[in-house]
């Protein structure tokens, strides 16, 4: 200690501050470059969480394409096979065995558009847009008024059962419209 205040007293108390200063700003710099550290650790970790985030949804839309697929194979071959339709024949009327492959055929269309929703392949608008051009056809409303009580057992929060909902709504609009400009008829709904 007798050695720091003798040092002290020859430099003069402009040096002793001048040292302090430079003490100060080196302490200083260090505790901002922790705090970085920090910062730089917690980005880190975002980033890592986003990502897994990314793979887990990389997985889904991989397992929801894999059934998709799945599902529109199974179809086909029920389609071409009037014996194999007859086991998906789960409607409430009597349904002659060539309208109800049409009926699969609707079936196949409506599920596509579904799946490419929930892929992210196309947004709410343009799947409520899609629909909107599906209800144009006789046949596709008949199949959707006969499978009815089908999406009755879904779980309200589904997407499928969302999209259902979607759908019903714009059919009685539709069916409602005092147009025949069918293509500004229901309101697109917000996302």
């Amino acid at each position: 200690m007798a050695t720091l205040k003798s040092w002290t007293r020859e430099v003069g108390p402009a040096a002793t501050a001048g040292l302090s200063f430079a003490a100060g700003t080196f302490l200083l710099l260090r505790g901002k470059g922790w705090r970085r550290s920090a910062h730089l650790e917690e980005h880190d970790r975002r980033a890592a969480e986003h990502e897994r985030l990314a793979q887990a949804a990389q997985r889904r839309n991989a397992a929801l394409t894999e059934q998709h697929r799945l599902h529109f194979d199974l179809l086909c071959k029920a389609m071409g096979d009037a014996s194999l339709a007859a086991v998906l024949n789960t409607y409430e009327e009597e349904i002659p065995p060539e309208r109800q492959r049409q009926f699969l055929f609707a079936n196949a269309l409506y599920i596509n558009a579904l799946h490419a929703h929930r892929i992210g392949a196309m947004s709410l608008g343009e799947l409520h847009g899609h629909l909107r051009v599906m209800c144009q056809n006789p046949i596709f409303r008949h199949y959707w008024d006969a499978t009815r009580h089908h999406r009755a057992s879904l779980d309200r929060s589904s997407d499928e059962a969302k999209v259902g909902r979607m759908m019903d709504r714009l059919d009685l609009e539709l069916q409602e419209a005092d147009t025949d400009e069918w293509w500004v008829v229901g309101e697109p709904p917000v996302e």
